[in-house]
């Protein structure tokens, strides 16, 4: 397909970081179909670092860039040096370091901001008219990317963070796991993933979708 995708990380690990699963679903089907990758990382602390065998609160420090560094084998740079007009689409995988460190979701929820690195270079792609995929907790950023009236899947309508996301003035459209949600209007692609995954699979069948998808909006 020779199309060239920016995918942002926020670290690794599900409570602190990217999803990693979702993380790697993504990279892996970007290759499948043929798609030129680079990632990147905000170059900036954790919000907090998570012990994943226990879910207790660790008393130390990491980095964003560095620890994204693991999910992508050291091939990633920091996110100053992402420039919207060098790519065809860009991708943001979930977990809870979407809502720690590339927007403050987790603590402030419909009342969130997002990290302004990530601001800058999403709103790019935005205004450019080019693809944007969201998954997971990843769009509770559609609103500050978008504005107001963007349509939006976090999967059930009954969840807490789709009451927020209605709050900050996005359209919540519930969504099964194996599916996505598009705005058509906004070129941008939603799926719930880890949201509603009960296994890799489940959580696969939809981003595979997205990928997919954001990838055709490319032509």
């Amino acid at each position: 397909m020779n199309r060239n995708v920016a995918v942002i990380l926020a670290g690794s690990g599900v409570y602190d970081g990217s999803e990693i699963y979702e993380s790697v679903i993504t990279l892996l089907r970007l290759d499948q179909r043929g798609a030129k990758v680079q990632c990147f990382a905000p170059n900036i602390a954790q919000m907090h670092v998570i012990n994943h065998l226990t879910g207790d609160e660790m008393p130390e420090t990491r980095n964003v860039l560095v620890e994204a560094a693991r999910l992508a084998r050291g091939n990633i740079k920091d996110l100053r040096e992402a420039r919207a007009e060098d790519f065809d689409a860009l991708i943001v995988p979930g977990g809870f370091g979407a809502a720690k460190n590339l927007c403050n979701f987790a603590v402030r929820g419909a009342q969130c901001s997002v990290e302004p690195q990530v601001l800058e270079v999403a709103q790019a792609f935005a205004k450019a008219g080019k693809p944007i995929g969201l998954m997971c907790i990843a769009p509770t950023m559609a609103v500050q990317i978008f504005g107001q009236g963007v349509t939006v899947t976090l999967g059930s309508d009954d969840a807490e963070a789709a009451g927020a996301v209605r709050e900050m003035g996005a359209t919540h459209e519930p969504c099964e796991v194996t599916e996505i949600v598009e705005d058509t209007t906004h070129k941008l692609v939603t799926t719930p993933a880890y949201m509603l995954a009960q296994s890799i699979s489940d959580a696969a069948s939809g981003i595979y979708k997205l990928v997919d998808r954001v990838l055709e909006l490319t032509h």
